[in-house]
C-alpha cells in the first residue's frame, strides 16, 4: 500500500512539473527550432543538439517563471499553479530551473561559441522577463529579443556562414511580442492585484486585445512578403485568414473588453504565424 501511495505521488509531482514548465508554449518554441534546423539544412546531430538546448532553455524558462511568481499566485489563489495547490514546492523549481539552465549551457556552447551566446543571450533575457521586467513597460522586450534571437542561432549553429534572413527574425520577434500581450490578457486582473504592471496592464484590457492581433497580424505579413521570389497561393491565403482574425478580435476587443475571444482569436493569429514559419522554412538562413 505504502509502496502504491509513493508511485501516486511520484506521478503527481512529475505531472505537476511537467505543467510548471508552461508547455504548450514550450513545446511550440521547441518545434520552431527544429523546423529552422531542418529548414536551413543542419546535419542531424546538429539539428539534434539545437533542438535540446532550445528544449532545456525553455525548461528553465517555464521552472524559473513559477518558481519567482510562486508567492504572488499563492496570493491571488491561481489554482491550476502547481505551487498553490502543493502539487511542488518553490523549492523544487528552483532546482529544476537551475539544473535545465546549467543544461543549457554545455548544449548551447556545444555548437559553437557564436550560436551558443546567442542562445544564451535569449535564455537570459527570457529570465529577465521572469525576473522583474514583466512589471514595467519593457515587458514586451524579452519577448522580442527571445524570439528574435531563436533563428538566429540555429542559422548560426549550421557553421557555414549563412546567417538569419532578417524577415526571418522580425516575423519571430514580433511573433513574441504578440503572443505575450494576448497571453496576458486572461490574467490581467490578477496581475495587477500583485503589483504586475507590464505594458499590457498599463494599456489597459481594451488596447491590449486590439494590440496583441495587430502585432501578431503584421507577423504573418511579414512572412509572406519576406521569403525571395514571392508568397505563393497558401501563404497569401494564410495571411488572409490572419489577418480576418485580426479584425475580428480587435473589433470585440473594443466593443466586448472583457470577452474571451480577443484572446482566443489572436492566439488563433499565432498559430496560422508559426504554420507559415513551418512552410517558409527553407528560406530563412541566406549567405553574407
Amino acid at each position: 500500500m505504502g509502496g502504491d501511495d509513493g508511485t501516486a505521488g511520484l506521478r503527481v509531482r512529475v505531472r505537476g512539473l511537467l505543467a510548471a514548465t508552461h508547455p504548450a508554449p514550450a513545446a511550440v518554441v521547441t518545434v520552431l527550432a527544429l523546423v529552422f534546423a531542418v529548414g536551413a539544412g543542419l546535419p542531424a546531430w546538429r539539428a539534434v543538439l539545437v533542438t535540446a538546448a532550445v528544449a532545456a532553455g525553455q525548461l528553465s524558462v517555464g521552472w524559473s517563471n513559477d518558481w519567482l511568481d510562486a508567492a504572488r499566485d499563492r496570493r491571488v489563489g491561481r489554482a491550476d499553479k502547481p505551487t498553490v495547490s502543493g502539487v511542488v514546492t518553490p523549492s523544487m523549481l528552483r532546482t529544476g530551473a537551475l539544473v535545465a539552465l546549467g543544461a543549457c549551457v554545455v548544449l548551447s556552447l556545444a555548437t559553437g561559441v557564436v550560436p551558443g551566446l546567442l542562445h544564451l543571450a535569449a535564455v537570459a533575457s527570457a529570465w529577465s522577463y521572469n525576473a522583474g521586467l514583466k512589471a514595467t513597460p519593457l515587458s514586451w522586450l524579452p519577448y522580442a529579443v527571445s524570439f528574435g534571437l531563436l533563428p538566429a542561432f540555429v542559422v548560426a549553429a549550421a557553421g557555414d556562414g549563412r546567417v538569419v534572413a532578417g524577415w526571418t527574425a522580425l516575423a519571430a520577434a514580433l511573433l513574441g511580442v504578440g503572443a505575450h500581450v494576448a497571453n496576458v490578457l486572461p490574467d490581467l486582473e490578477d496581475d495587477r492585484a500583485t503589483g504586475i504592471r507590464g505594458l499590457p496592464h498599463r494599456l489597459g484590457r481594451r488596447a491590449s486585445s486590439v494590440l496583441a492581433p495587430v502585432v501578431l497580424a503584421a507577423g504573418s505579413v511579414v512572412i509572406m512578403l519576406g521569403p525571395p521570389g514571392g508568397p505563393d497561393v497558401a501563404t497569401v491565403a494564410l495571411t488572409g485568414v490572419a489577418v480576418a482574425a485580426a479584425v475580428a478580435a480587435g473589433v470585440v476587443g473594443v466593443l466586448r473588453p472583457h470577452s474571451r475571444a480577443p484572446f482566443a482569436l489572436s492566439m488563433a493569429v499565432a498559430a496560422l504565424c508559426v504554420v507559415q514559419l513551418v512552410l517558409a522554412a527553407d528560406a530563412v538562413a541566406v549567405h553574407r
